[in-house]
C-alpha cells in the first residue's frame, strides 16, 4: 500500500464512574426478584466502581493521522457517561432505568444510545463496562429483530 492508501484503526478511550443501583424488576415478585438477583436485590442497593471503555474505529484521517481527536472523544464520554452517572443511583437518577432494570448489559445500552447521539454516524465501534474485574460486558449495538 502506498502512504496515501486509507488505513482504519481502533482508538479507545475509559473512564471511571462510581452508582449505585438495586437489581429489581417491576414485572416480578418480590420473592421472585430474591431469587432471582440474590444480594443485588437488597433493598437498600449497592454500588461499583464501573470502567468504561468506549471504541471508535474508522479511517485515519491523512491530515492529522487521527480516527478522531482524543479531545473530542473525551468531551463525548464526559456528557454520555460522567454527567449522567457518576455518583448517582442508576435506578432513581436515572429516567432510563425507571423502567429497565439497571444491569450492566442495559448499563452498556444506555452508554452505547447516549453516545450515538454525539459520535459521528458510523463511528462508535463497541463499548465495554467492566462492573467488577471479573464481570464485563461488551455491547456493539447489536438489536434483536422481533418476528
Amino acid at each position: 500500500m502506498s502512504p496515501r492508501s486509507a488505513r482504519r484503526a481502533r482508538l479507545s478511550r475509559s473512564v471511571t464512574f462510581s452508582a449505585c443501583h438495586r437489581l429489581h424488576s417491576k414485572s416480578l415478585s418480590d420473592e421472585e426478584n430474591l431469587k432471582l438477583f440474590g444480594k443485588c436485590n437488597s433493598p437498600n442497593g449497592h454500588g461499583h466502581n464501573y470502567k468504561v471503555v468506549v471504541t471508535v474505529c474508522g479511517e485515519i484521517d491523512p491530515v492529522s493521522g487521527m480516527v478522531m481527536n482524543l479531545t473530542d472523544l473525551k468531551e463525548c464520554m464526559q456528557e454520555a457517561i460522567m454527567e449522567p452517572l457518576d455518583h448517582k443511583n442508576l435506578d432513581k437518577d436515572v429516567p432510563y432505568f425507571s423502567e429497565v432494570v439497571s444491569t450492566t448489559e442495559n448499563v452498556a445500552v444506555f452508554i452505547w444510545d447516549s453516545l450515538q447521539k454525539l459520535l459521528p454516524q458510523g463511528l462508535l465501534h463497541k463499548v465495554e463496562v467492566h462492573e467488577t474485574e471479573q464481570n464485563v460486558v461488551v455491547y456493539k449495538g447489536e438489536e434483536t429483530i422481533v418476528k
